[in-house]
């Protein structure tokens, strides 16, 4: 199995690009937290230019495009934003820039909607509803948890991690889409898992794919179930995308919404998915004797949580444990004090023990 191989070694000065490919201009802009940045890109046309991602919400991200779109674009103007997919790192300023040049949206149906539905305050609210009051109860937390989540949602308002006003209209991506673009096609390839109906996009002429959070070379993009959806199965079609994926060329240059660009997509891919196999194994082990979902933190991180992380690891476990309950290796059950728990039922299970990794540090707001 080859390496990744990353052919920049760092990120281009803020308020500035690199061209990584004719037409195709790679920006970074800063974010705060243990992510720092996220990676945007410009895509070239004969008329203007395509903004893939736009970056927080915030005045200092606004600038920083401004101060791009006066010296990096040669004159032309904005003609689109496509935006892979509804968080809000990556649709923060699709309203401010595409009123700004009175140009389109470019999205999947099932991402734009959603940031329709969680735009403003809309998506912060349920966690302290019965609904969250119910999801995590089940889930092992304690009520004052619901508590910390209301602290953690109002500072990530502060930080422009809310989700804001989107544009009143779009133009629908679908799987298999071709966006013509300076005589070049770029096919638009979906995912699911991270966010509903992820959109990455391809071009076979170049060799390039911007992936967004979809596949990224060092972190693991976060695969939670939330109060919104509690019955959701997000890892099995996570998975499933990542099998989808492998059909990539593995000499694309992949251009990641977090870390650097990197070649090695199938290497990565296929060490996401045994990464959740391991974990996935993990869980079954520490199920022997039931367990509730918050008991099984530990086995999948290290470090001590804040509220925030506690959240996202939370998410996570649910996610691998719905994946083994599909599977038919775990069962839950609803016990008189409000809990599921959760026990191992796969008789192969002896045979298939010994995960090869331990627990990670902490999640990723990705």
């Amino acid at each position: 199995m080859h390496e990744l191989r990353y052919p920049y070694a760092t990120h281009a000065p803020r308020g500035s690009t690199i061209e990584v490919a004719p037409g195709v201009r790679w920006v970074t802009m800063p974010m705060g937290g243990s992510l720092t940045h996220i990676n945007l890109y410009l895509l070239e046309d004969t008329d203007g230019w395509y903004v893939v991602d736009t970056g927080l919400n915030n005045e200092q991200t606004l600038d920083l495009w401004h101060d791009v779109f006066r010296t990096e674009l040669g004159g032309k103007p904005v003609k689109g934003v496509i935006c892979t997919h509804m968080h809000p790192d990556h649709i923060g300023l699709a309203k401010a820039i595409t009123d700004e040049y009175r140009c389109p949206l470019y999205m999947t149906r099932s991402e734009y909607y959603q940031a329709r539905a969680f735009s403003g305050s809309g998506g912060n609210h349920h966690h302290s509803a019965w609904l969250g009051e119910k999801f995590y109860t089940r889930s092992g937390m304690p009520l004052e948890y619901l508590q910390n989540l209301a602290q953690m949602w109002a500072k990530r308002g502060a930080d422009s991690m809310t989700m804001s006003e989107m544009p009143s209209g779009f133009q629908r991506l679908e799987d298999g889409d071709l966006l013509s673009i300076n005589g070049r096609d770029w096919r638009i390839v979906v995912g699911s898992g991270h966010s509903p109906e992820h959109a990455c996009l391809y071009c076979h002429e170049l060799k390039i794919m911007c992936s967004g959070d979809q596949i990224l070379p060092v972190i693991t993009s976060n695969v939670s179930v939330h109060p919104t959806e509690p019955e959701a199965n997000p890892l099995k079609i996570w998975m499933e995308s990542h099998d989808k994926f492998l059909t990539t060329p593995d000499d694309t240059l992949i251009l990641p919404a977090h870390n650097l660009p990197f070649y090695g997509v199938r290497a990565r891919l296929r060490q996401l998915i045994d990464h959740h196999d391991d974990r996935m194994l993990a869980i079954e082990q520490a199920c022997v004797l039931p367990q509730v979902a918050r008991d099984l933190l530990p086995v999948l991180f290290s470090r001590q949580l804040d509220a925030r992380q506690t959240m996202m690891a939370l998410g996570e476990a649910i996610a691998h444990l719905h994946l083994l309950m599909y599977r038919n290796r775990i069962e839950r059950t609803l016990h008189e004090d409000g809990r599921y728990r959760f026990s191992s039922i796969d008789p192969s299970l002896p045979r298939r023990q010994h995960p090869t990794e331990g627990p990670g540090e902490s999640p990723e707001m990705v």
